[in-house]
């Protein structure tokens, strides 16, 4: 089949709701149920919520799970350069005849009714899922949790919860208590929860929703505990003390998701090489990701590129915190955002860490904060910040000014796939 067949059905597939974000579940069992309910006949679920890391945790459990010889689906999201990239089947990205094939089942079960974009896809995901023999599925939420299109298995073998933190507070509340409460919606009756570091108030209403739930909790800090010890990762839990390698994820951060992945992992009896592998052979692009080949590299050889796709203001916290500790270079940003994020809170904490910003409009972003209003903020946190056309221009401006520069494109995650698009 032609490569862009499945891109038809997702076009064609956009214009099935008017907004494309609609949070319940109902139109999503409806369309399981025309499907045959394939959601019930999906290998042991690990159900993945919260505000940041939640993706970074999936792929290090992924990681240490195919480590111990096992197979895993993974349902994720967004993608950055194809759809294909959000189903995984056994391990390797959904080929082009199979999403094809998936999509087009379900836009015919479905005819005309409305259903989201995020729905449908999820549908098809595991429809696709169903189907194809594996030890585990890793779903990661869309949004919130609660009433998320993931947020239908009745009995998964597992849940977890990153840290939550403020953001898309138009659909989950103007209140971390309510933020938390979304996502405390995946958790189940009876089901291992993990939790991450989480704030006081957040932590609360966890708790209580665990509770209510019969739900076995394992939190960082309470349960178990991971730290940095002379360049060790070490990790701690009632069953004893694990001694690794760092991950190899860049961020400080991120050993905070490895410990999430561990504990979820110790919680399967995966064994000692999942735990190994969970934190050496994790792959997440566009997380402090190193561009050092491709049509941008190459723009500017002796610069460093740098590609993050965090969007929030935790997430501009924990990468000024990873660019303080790297060796020093001048830093200057090229930054695009989506304009429903907190563009002060996230650009704030880098104001310390970075020499400039240039603005770009994300391209072919309809909800995409101009370019002169995303350089406006900047200046107001006290960055040097300028605009450009497009990409490429914004790499050459920065290397006639500083040709050693590190350069981060940073700001948003299709932002990050444009990016990724381009540098191939």
């Amino acid at each position: 089949m032609s490569g862009a067949t499945s891109d038809i059905i997702l076009e064609r597939m956009m214009s099935l709701h008017p907004k494309i974000i609609d949070l319940t579940l109902d139109r999503v069992w409806r369309l399981l149920e025309a499907l045959g309910n394939p959601h019930h006949d999906l290998p042991p679920v690990i159900h993945v919520a919260g505000t940041n890391g939640k993706g970074s945790t999936l792929a290090m459990i992924r990681a240490g799970l195919e480590g111990a010889g096992l197979t895993c689906h993974a349902y994720t999201s967004p993608h950055l350069a194809r759809f294909h990239e959000r189903i995984r089947l056994a391990g390797e990205l959904i080929s082009e005849p199979d999403l094809t094939a998936v999509l087009d089942e379900c836009h015919a079960a479905n005819g005309d009714a409305p259903i989201t974009y995020f729905e449908i896809t999820t549908c098809a995901a595991l429809l696709a899922m169903s189907r194809v023999k594996a030890d585990y599925t890793l779903l990661e939420v869309g949004l919130g949790g609660r009433l998320d299109a993931t947020n239908v298995i009745d009995a998964p073998a597992l849940t977890i919860i990153t840290p939550v933190s403020m953001d898309h507070e138009q659909y989950l509340g103007n209140t971390l208590a309510r933020i938390a409460g979304e996502k405390a919606g995946i958790i189940k009756r009876g089901v291992p929860c993990i939790v991450g570091p989480q704030a006081e108030a957040a932590l609360e209403v966890i708790e209580a929703r665990a509770a209510a739930l019969g739900a076995p909790l394992s939190a960082q800090g309470q349960h178990w505990h991971v730290f940095d010890e002379r360049g060790r990762l070490v990790f701690q839990d009632e069953r004893g003390l694990l001694d690794l390698t760092l991950p190899n994820l860049p961020g400080a951060h991120q050993i905070d998701n490895a410990g999430s992945a561990l504990a979820a992992l110790r919680t399967l009896d995966a064994g000692a090489a999942a735990y190994d592998a969970a934190v050496t052979r994790a792959e997440w692009p566009a997380r402090m990701q190193r561009l050092d080949s491709g049509a941008l590299a190459t723009i500017i050889p002796e610069a460093e590129l740098w590609l993050d796709g965090g969007h929030n203001a935790a997430a501009g916290q924990a990468l000024a915190h990873h660019l303080a500790t790297l060796p020093k270079r001048p830093t200057h940003l090229i930054c695009g955002m989506l304009n429903t994020k907190d563009i002060a809170g996230y650009l704030g904490p880098l104001a310390a860490q970075a020499e400039s910003l240039t603005a770009l409009s994300i391209p072919g972003e309809a909800n995409t904060l101009p370019a002169s209003e995303t350089a406006e903020a900047a200046r107001a946190v006290g960055l040097e910040a300028g605009t450009a056309a497009d990409l490429r221009a914004a790499v050459r401006m920065i290397g006639e000014r500083d040709p050693q520069a590190r350069i981060l494109i940073c700001g948003s995650l299709y932002l990050a796939g444009h990016v990724l698009r381009e540098n191939a």
